[in-house]
This record gives structure tokens, C-alpha cells and sequence, in this order.
């Protein structure tokens, strides 16, 4: 019998090259009448980049903080009406009706839970923060609506952007954020619809105020954006690195306890000339449900975003009720107010277009943002790293890996 002849030895095939970029498609050559599909491929490019821009995240972020501009203009309208209409000037009492009802929807919510979350548990450890920041709520709140008996209407409009730079000095030294020229593009773009809306109500001639002391009002208007921005960027590491319902239970607590004590103390004559009926109970219930709205949702939407987009997005809840007022108020239009609504609206795509990031260690920052995962203790003689990671809110995909720069 004879043997099978032997095969010969098959050398493995050679592995694929591990590259991170395979091939390069080569450009048509001048000439060569590549003009059209180049053309075809520019095209696309756009359109893909547009895509990439007006992404769902950034569209769902934009609409949420309509959502609040809308809560605004409701609580706007009910204070027009009760203080023109009804004569009730009563803003401590107005406020301190929505913290009570925080007070009783999310302080009795930590009063029930066990353990380090309750009630009294944050009591021992932080009240006297949430004490100056009750205070601070309270009292930023009280200024601006003071300041329409000093000053015009065009000029707190105007000084309340104030609290814009406010919140963006705070966030880049105590929370560490950091901008890129976008936002800052953004930002201008959206300060300028705020101008063209004032010029608008100068042109029209819409009802200005009193003005009698202007130097005052426009100080109060100053001093209630700085308390503003304050809050808001307290607000925003809050329910970052503790929660939302620590931060409202905690405001709803000090905040009615500071309104109660206010008051009483300044109040309480103006709360006796009111003539009460039902219409009147009618709107003040309407604005209590539209601050408690405010104040339950706008910690969702800025822990989805940032305080500084929040505020850029309030910037047109001064147009929602204007359009509002075409109809109940017959004020005069213009079509600046069109323009000025649709500028700050491009400011705020541009801004939204693209992702802040933490000026510190990455495992730092993914603490930060996520503070429900597990804190991982650094050891004491680690050597950070010195890096940079820019991270989006949105989802990530694959064909766009995160970029790290050493």
C-alpha cells in the first residue's frame, strides 16, 4: 500500500493591517471633470453638517427651555393683572404661596426618607447654606419686581441680561467650566435680540413705567441678576453632586420660613386692601401653579443642560408675553419683535450646537456628571493626569469617538 503523499505547509494569511485610516479616497485631478461629483460631495458635506448640528439633543434642549419661558409669561400675565387690574401688589405673598407649596410637595418628601436623605440628616450637615441660599432666592425675586416702581420697563429688560455674565463667571471658576468661541458667538447673538426688543418698545411707544427714580431701579435690577446668577449656578452643582429634590425641599423650607418673616414685617397692610373674589383667587392660584412649574422643572432642564443656557433661554419669555399682550392688552406691533425672537433663538442653536467641558481630571468630571455611579476614591499620591476631555450630552456614536487632548 503506499502512503498518501504529504501536503505541503500552508502558511497562515496574513493578518489585516490594524490602522486606524485604511485608505484615503484620492481627489479628481484638475481637469478631469470631477467638478460635478465634487460639487454632488460638498453638498452632502453640508448637509450632513447641518444634520450633525441640529441634532435631537440639541433641539429637545432648546424646546425645554421654551417650556420655561412659557412659565414665565404665565407668571408674568398674572401679575399684570392682579397689580393693574385688581391693584394687588403683593410679591412677597405671591412668592411665599409657591414655597409653600415646595414646601409641602418636596420638604414632607425628605421628611419621610430614611437614612442620610432625610430631612433632618441634611438639616445637621447644610443648613446653614441652604439658609443663605433661601435667602438669596427670596430676595432676587423681591428686587426686580421692586424695581418697576423706580425704573422703565426697557431698562430692566436690558440690565437683567446682567445675570448672564454673572452665571458665566461663576460656573468657569467654581464649577470649573470652560467655553468655546461658539458659546461665546451664542451669547452676543442672543444679547442682541434682547436689544432689538427694547428698541422695538421704544419705537412703539409700549408702556415704559414711571422712571421717577431710575438710578435706584436700575441698582435693584442689577442686584437681582447677581442674586439670580448666584442661585442658579448654586442650583445647577446641587443637583449635579446632591438632587433635585434635596435642593427644592430645601428651598421650599428656609424660602417660606424668610417670605413668612418679610411679610409680615412689609406686607401685610398691602395683603389687607385686597378685594377679594373669586377672579382674584383665580389668578393668584394661576400663578402659583406657573411658579411651582417653574421652579420643579427648571432643575430638570438644567442638570439636561447648564444654567447658562437656561438664562439664554429665558431671554425670550419677555416676547411670549408681548405676543400675549397683542391680544389681551392690544399693545402695538413690530416687526422687530419678530426679528428679535428669531435672533435669540439662532443664538441659542449656535450656543446649543456645541458641548461645554470641565477644565479637570476626566474621572472628576464623569463623578460630576453623573452622580448617581460610584465615587471612586483617588489615592493621595496619584499623579493626576493633566488632560483635557471634551464630552457630549448627547448620545455618542460610533463614527464619532470621543476626542481626548493630552
Amino acid at each position: 500500500m503506499i502512503p498518501p503523499e504529504p501536503q505541503p505547509h500552508q502558511p497562515p494569511p496574513p493578518a489585516p493591517p490594524n490602522h486606524v485610516v485604511t485608505t484615503i479616497e484620492n481627489l479628481p485631478a484638475e481637469g478631469s471633470g470631477g467638478g460635478g461629483s465634487l460639487s454632488a460631495s460638498s453638498r452632502a458635506g453640508v448637509r450632513q453638517r447641518i444634520r450633525k448640528v441640529l441634532n435631537r439633543e440639541m433641539l429637545i434642549s432648546v424646546a425645554l427651555g421654551q417650556v420655561l419661558s412659557l412659565l414665565i409669561c404665565g407668571i408674568s400675565l398674572t401679575s399684570k393683572y392682579l397689580s393693574e387690574d385688581f391693584h394687588a401688589n403683593t410679591p412677597v405673598f405671591q412668592s411665599f404661596l409657591n414655597y409653600i407649596l415646595l414646601f409641602l410637595v418636596y420638604t414632607t418628601t425628605l421628611a419621610v426618607r430614611q437614612g442620610e436623605e432625610n430631612l433632618l440628616a441634611i438639616l445637621r450637615r447644610r443648613w446653614w447654606k441652604y439658609m443663605i441660599l433661601g435667602l438669596i432666592d427670596l430676595e432676587a425675586n423681591y428686587l426686580v419686581v421692586k424695581a418697576y416702581q423706580y425704573t422703565t420697563l426697557t431698562s430692566i429688560q436690558l440690565l437683567d441680561c446682567f445675570v448672564i455674565p454673572v452665571v458665566i463667571l461663576l460656573s468657569w471658576f467654581f464649577l470649573l467650566i470652560r467655553y468655546k468661541a461658539v458659546h461665546f458667538i451664542g451669547i452676543v447673538v442672543c444679547i442682541l435680540g434682547m436689544g432689538c426688543m427694547a428698541g422695538a418698545d421704544v419705537l412703539v411707544g409700549r408702556h415704559q413705567g414711571a422712571g421717577e427714580n431710575k438710578l435706584v431701579g436700575d441698582l435693584l435690577v442689577l442686584g437681582g441678576a447677581t442674586l439670580y446668577g448666584i442661585s442658579n449656578v448654586w442650583e445647577e452643582y446641587i443637583i449635579r453632586t446632591l438632587s433635585r429634590v434635596e435642593f427644592l425641599g430645601m428651598i421650599g423650607l428656609f424660602g417660606a420660613f424668610f417670605s413668612g418673616i418679610q411679610l409680615a414685617i412689609m406686607e401685610h397692610k398691602e395683603l389687607l386692601k385686597v378685594p377679594w373674589d373669586w377672579q382674584i383667587g383665580l389668578l393668584y392660584v394661576g400663578f402659583s401653579a406657573c411658579m411651582f412649574g417653574l421652579y420643579s422643572f427648571m432643575p430638570v432642564v438644567i442638570k439636561k443642560t447648564s444654567a447658562t443656557s437656561v438664562n439664554l433661554s429665558l431671554l425670550t419669555a419677555d416676547l411670549y408675553s408681548l405676543f400675549c399682550g397683542l391680544f389681551l392688552f392690544h399693545y402695538k406691533f413690530s416687526g422687530l419683535y419678530l426679528l428679535s425672537f428669531f435672533t435669540i433663538l439662532l443664538g441659542l442653536v449656535l450656543y446649543s450646537s456645541t458641548s461645554t467641558y470641565i477644565a479637570q481630571d476626566p474621572r472628576v468630571y464623569k463623578q460630576f456628571r453623573n452622580p448617581s455611579g460610584p465615587v471612586v476614591d483617588l489615592p493621595a499620591t496619584a499623579q493626576v493626569e493633566p488632560s483635557v476631555t471634551y464630552t457630549s450630552l448627547g448620545q455618542e456614536t460610533e463614527d464619532e469617538p470621543r476626542v481626548r487632548v493630552a
